[in-house]
């Protein structure tokens, strides 16, 4: 179980969903946080179906095709706690694919290195205005903080951008 599990088991925490308002709930509001496509989600969904954290069942207003609509059981609530703590506890190293290209950055020029950085420190600048803007969730807390975590790390990677293409030789 990891993050994805946590992050369907708490959206139907607060009530039963279908699939569709799931991932659209995804896409629209959690994609700067979380990167899931559709397709991970309805499986995740049917594997927490099989161990008895969700429940599943068919819905069909008027003429609308069926829809299956996702229920939290009980044992999905305290699969939902355990989770949680343990991803908040958790103090695991940060990796980046950005990091693996670092350690071989002694093998492109010291111009491609200033262009490929300055990319990222614009990209990374993007993304801080993107965040900046996000709008207060306004239900709970806890999803603003973990968009000023994110951006909080944002800021330190433009931080770090900024002093180490200081470093480089012109």
């Amino acid at each position: 179980m990891d993050e994805r599990s946590l992050l369907l088991l708490g959206m139907l925490k607060s009530q039963s969903q279908h699939g569709y308002q799931i991932n659209e709930f995804i896409e629209k509001n959690l994609s700067r946080v979380i990167n899931m496509k559709r397709s991970t989600a309805y499986t995740l969904l049917d594997r927490l179906c099989e161990q008895g954290y969700v429940e599943q069942r068919t819905e069909q207003e008027g003429h609308r095709p069926v829809r299956k609509v996702y229920t939290l059981t009980e044992a999905g609530e305290q699969k939902f706690n355990e989770l949680l703590r343990e991803i908040l506890e958790q103090a695991d190293p940060m990796t980046s694919p950005f990091d693996v290209g670092l350690m071989f950055l002694d093998h492109i020029s010291h111009e491609e290195l200033r262009a490929a950085l300055q990319l990222h420190l614009q990209r990374t600048h993007q993304q801080i205005v993107v965040y900046e803007a996000t709008p207060a969730h306004g239900f709970g807390k806890g999803v603003d903080i973990a968009m000023r975590h994110r951006l909080a790390l944002l800021k330190a990677e433009l931080s770090w951008l900024q002093e180490t293409l200081q470093q480089l030789p012109s």
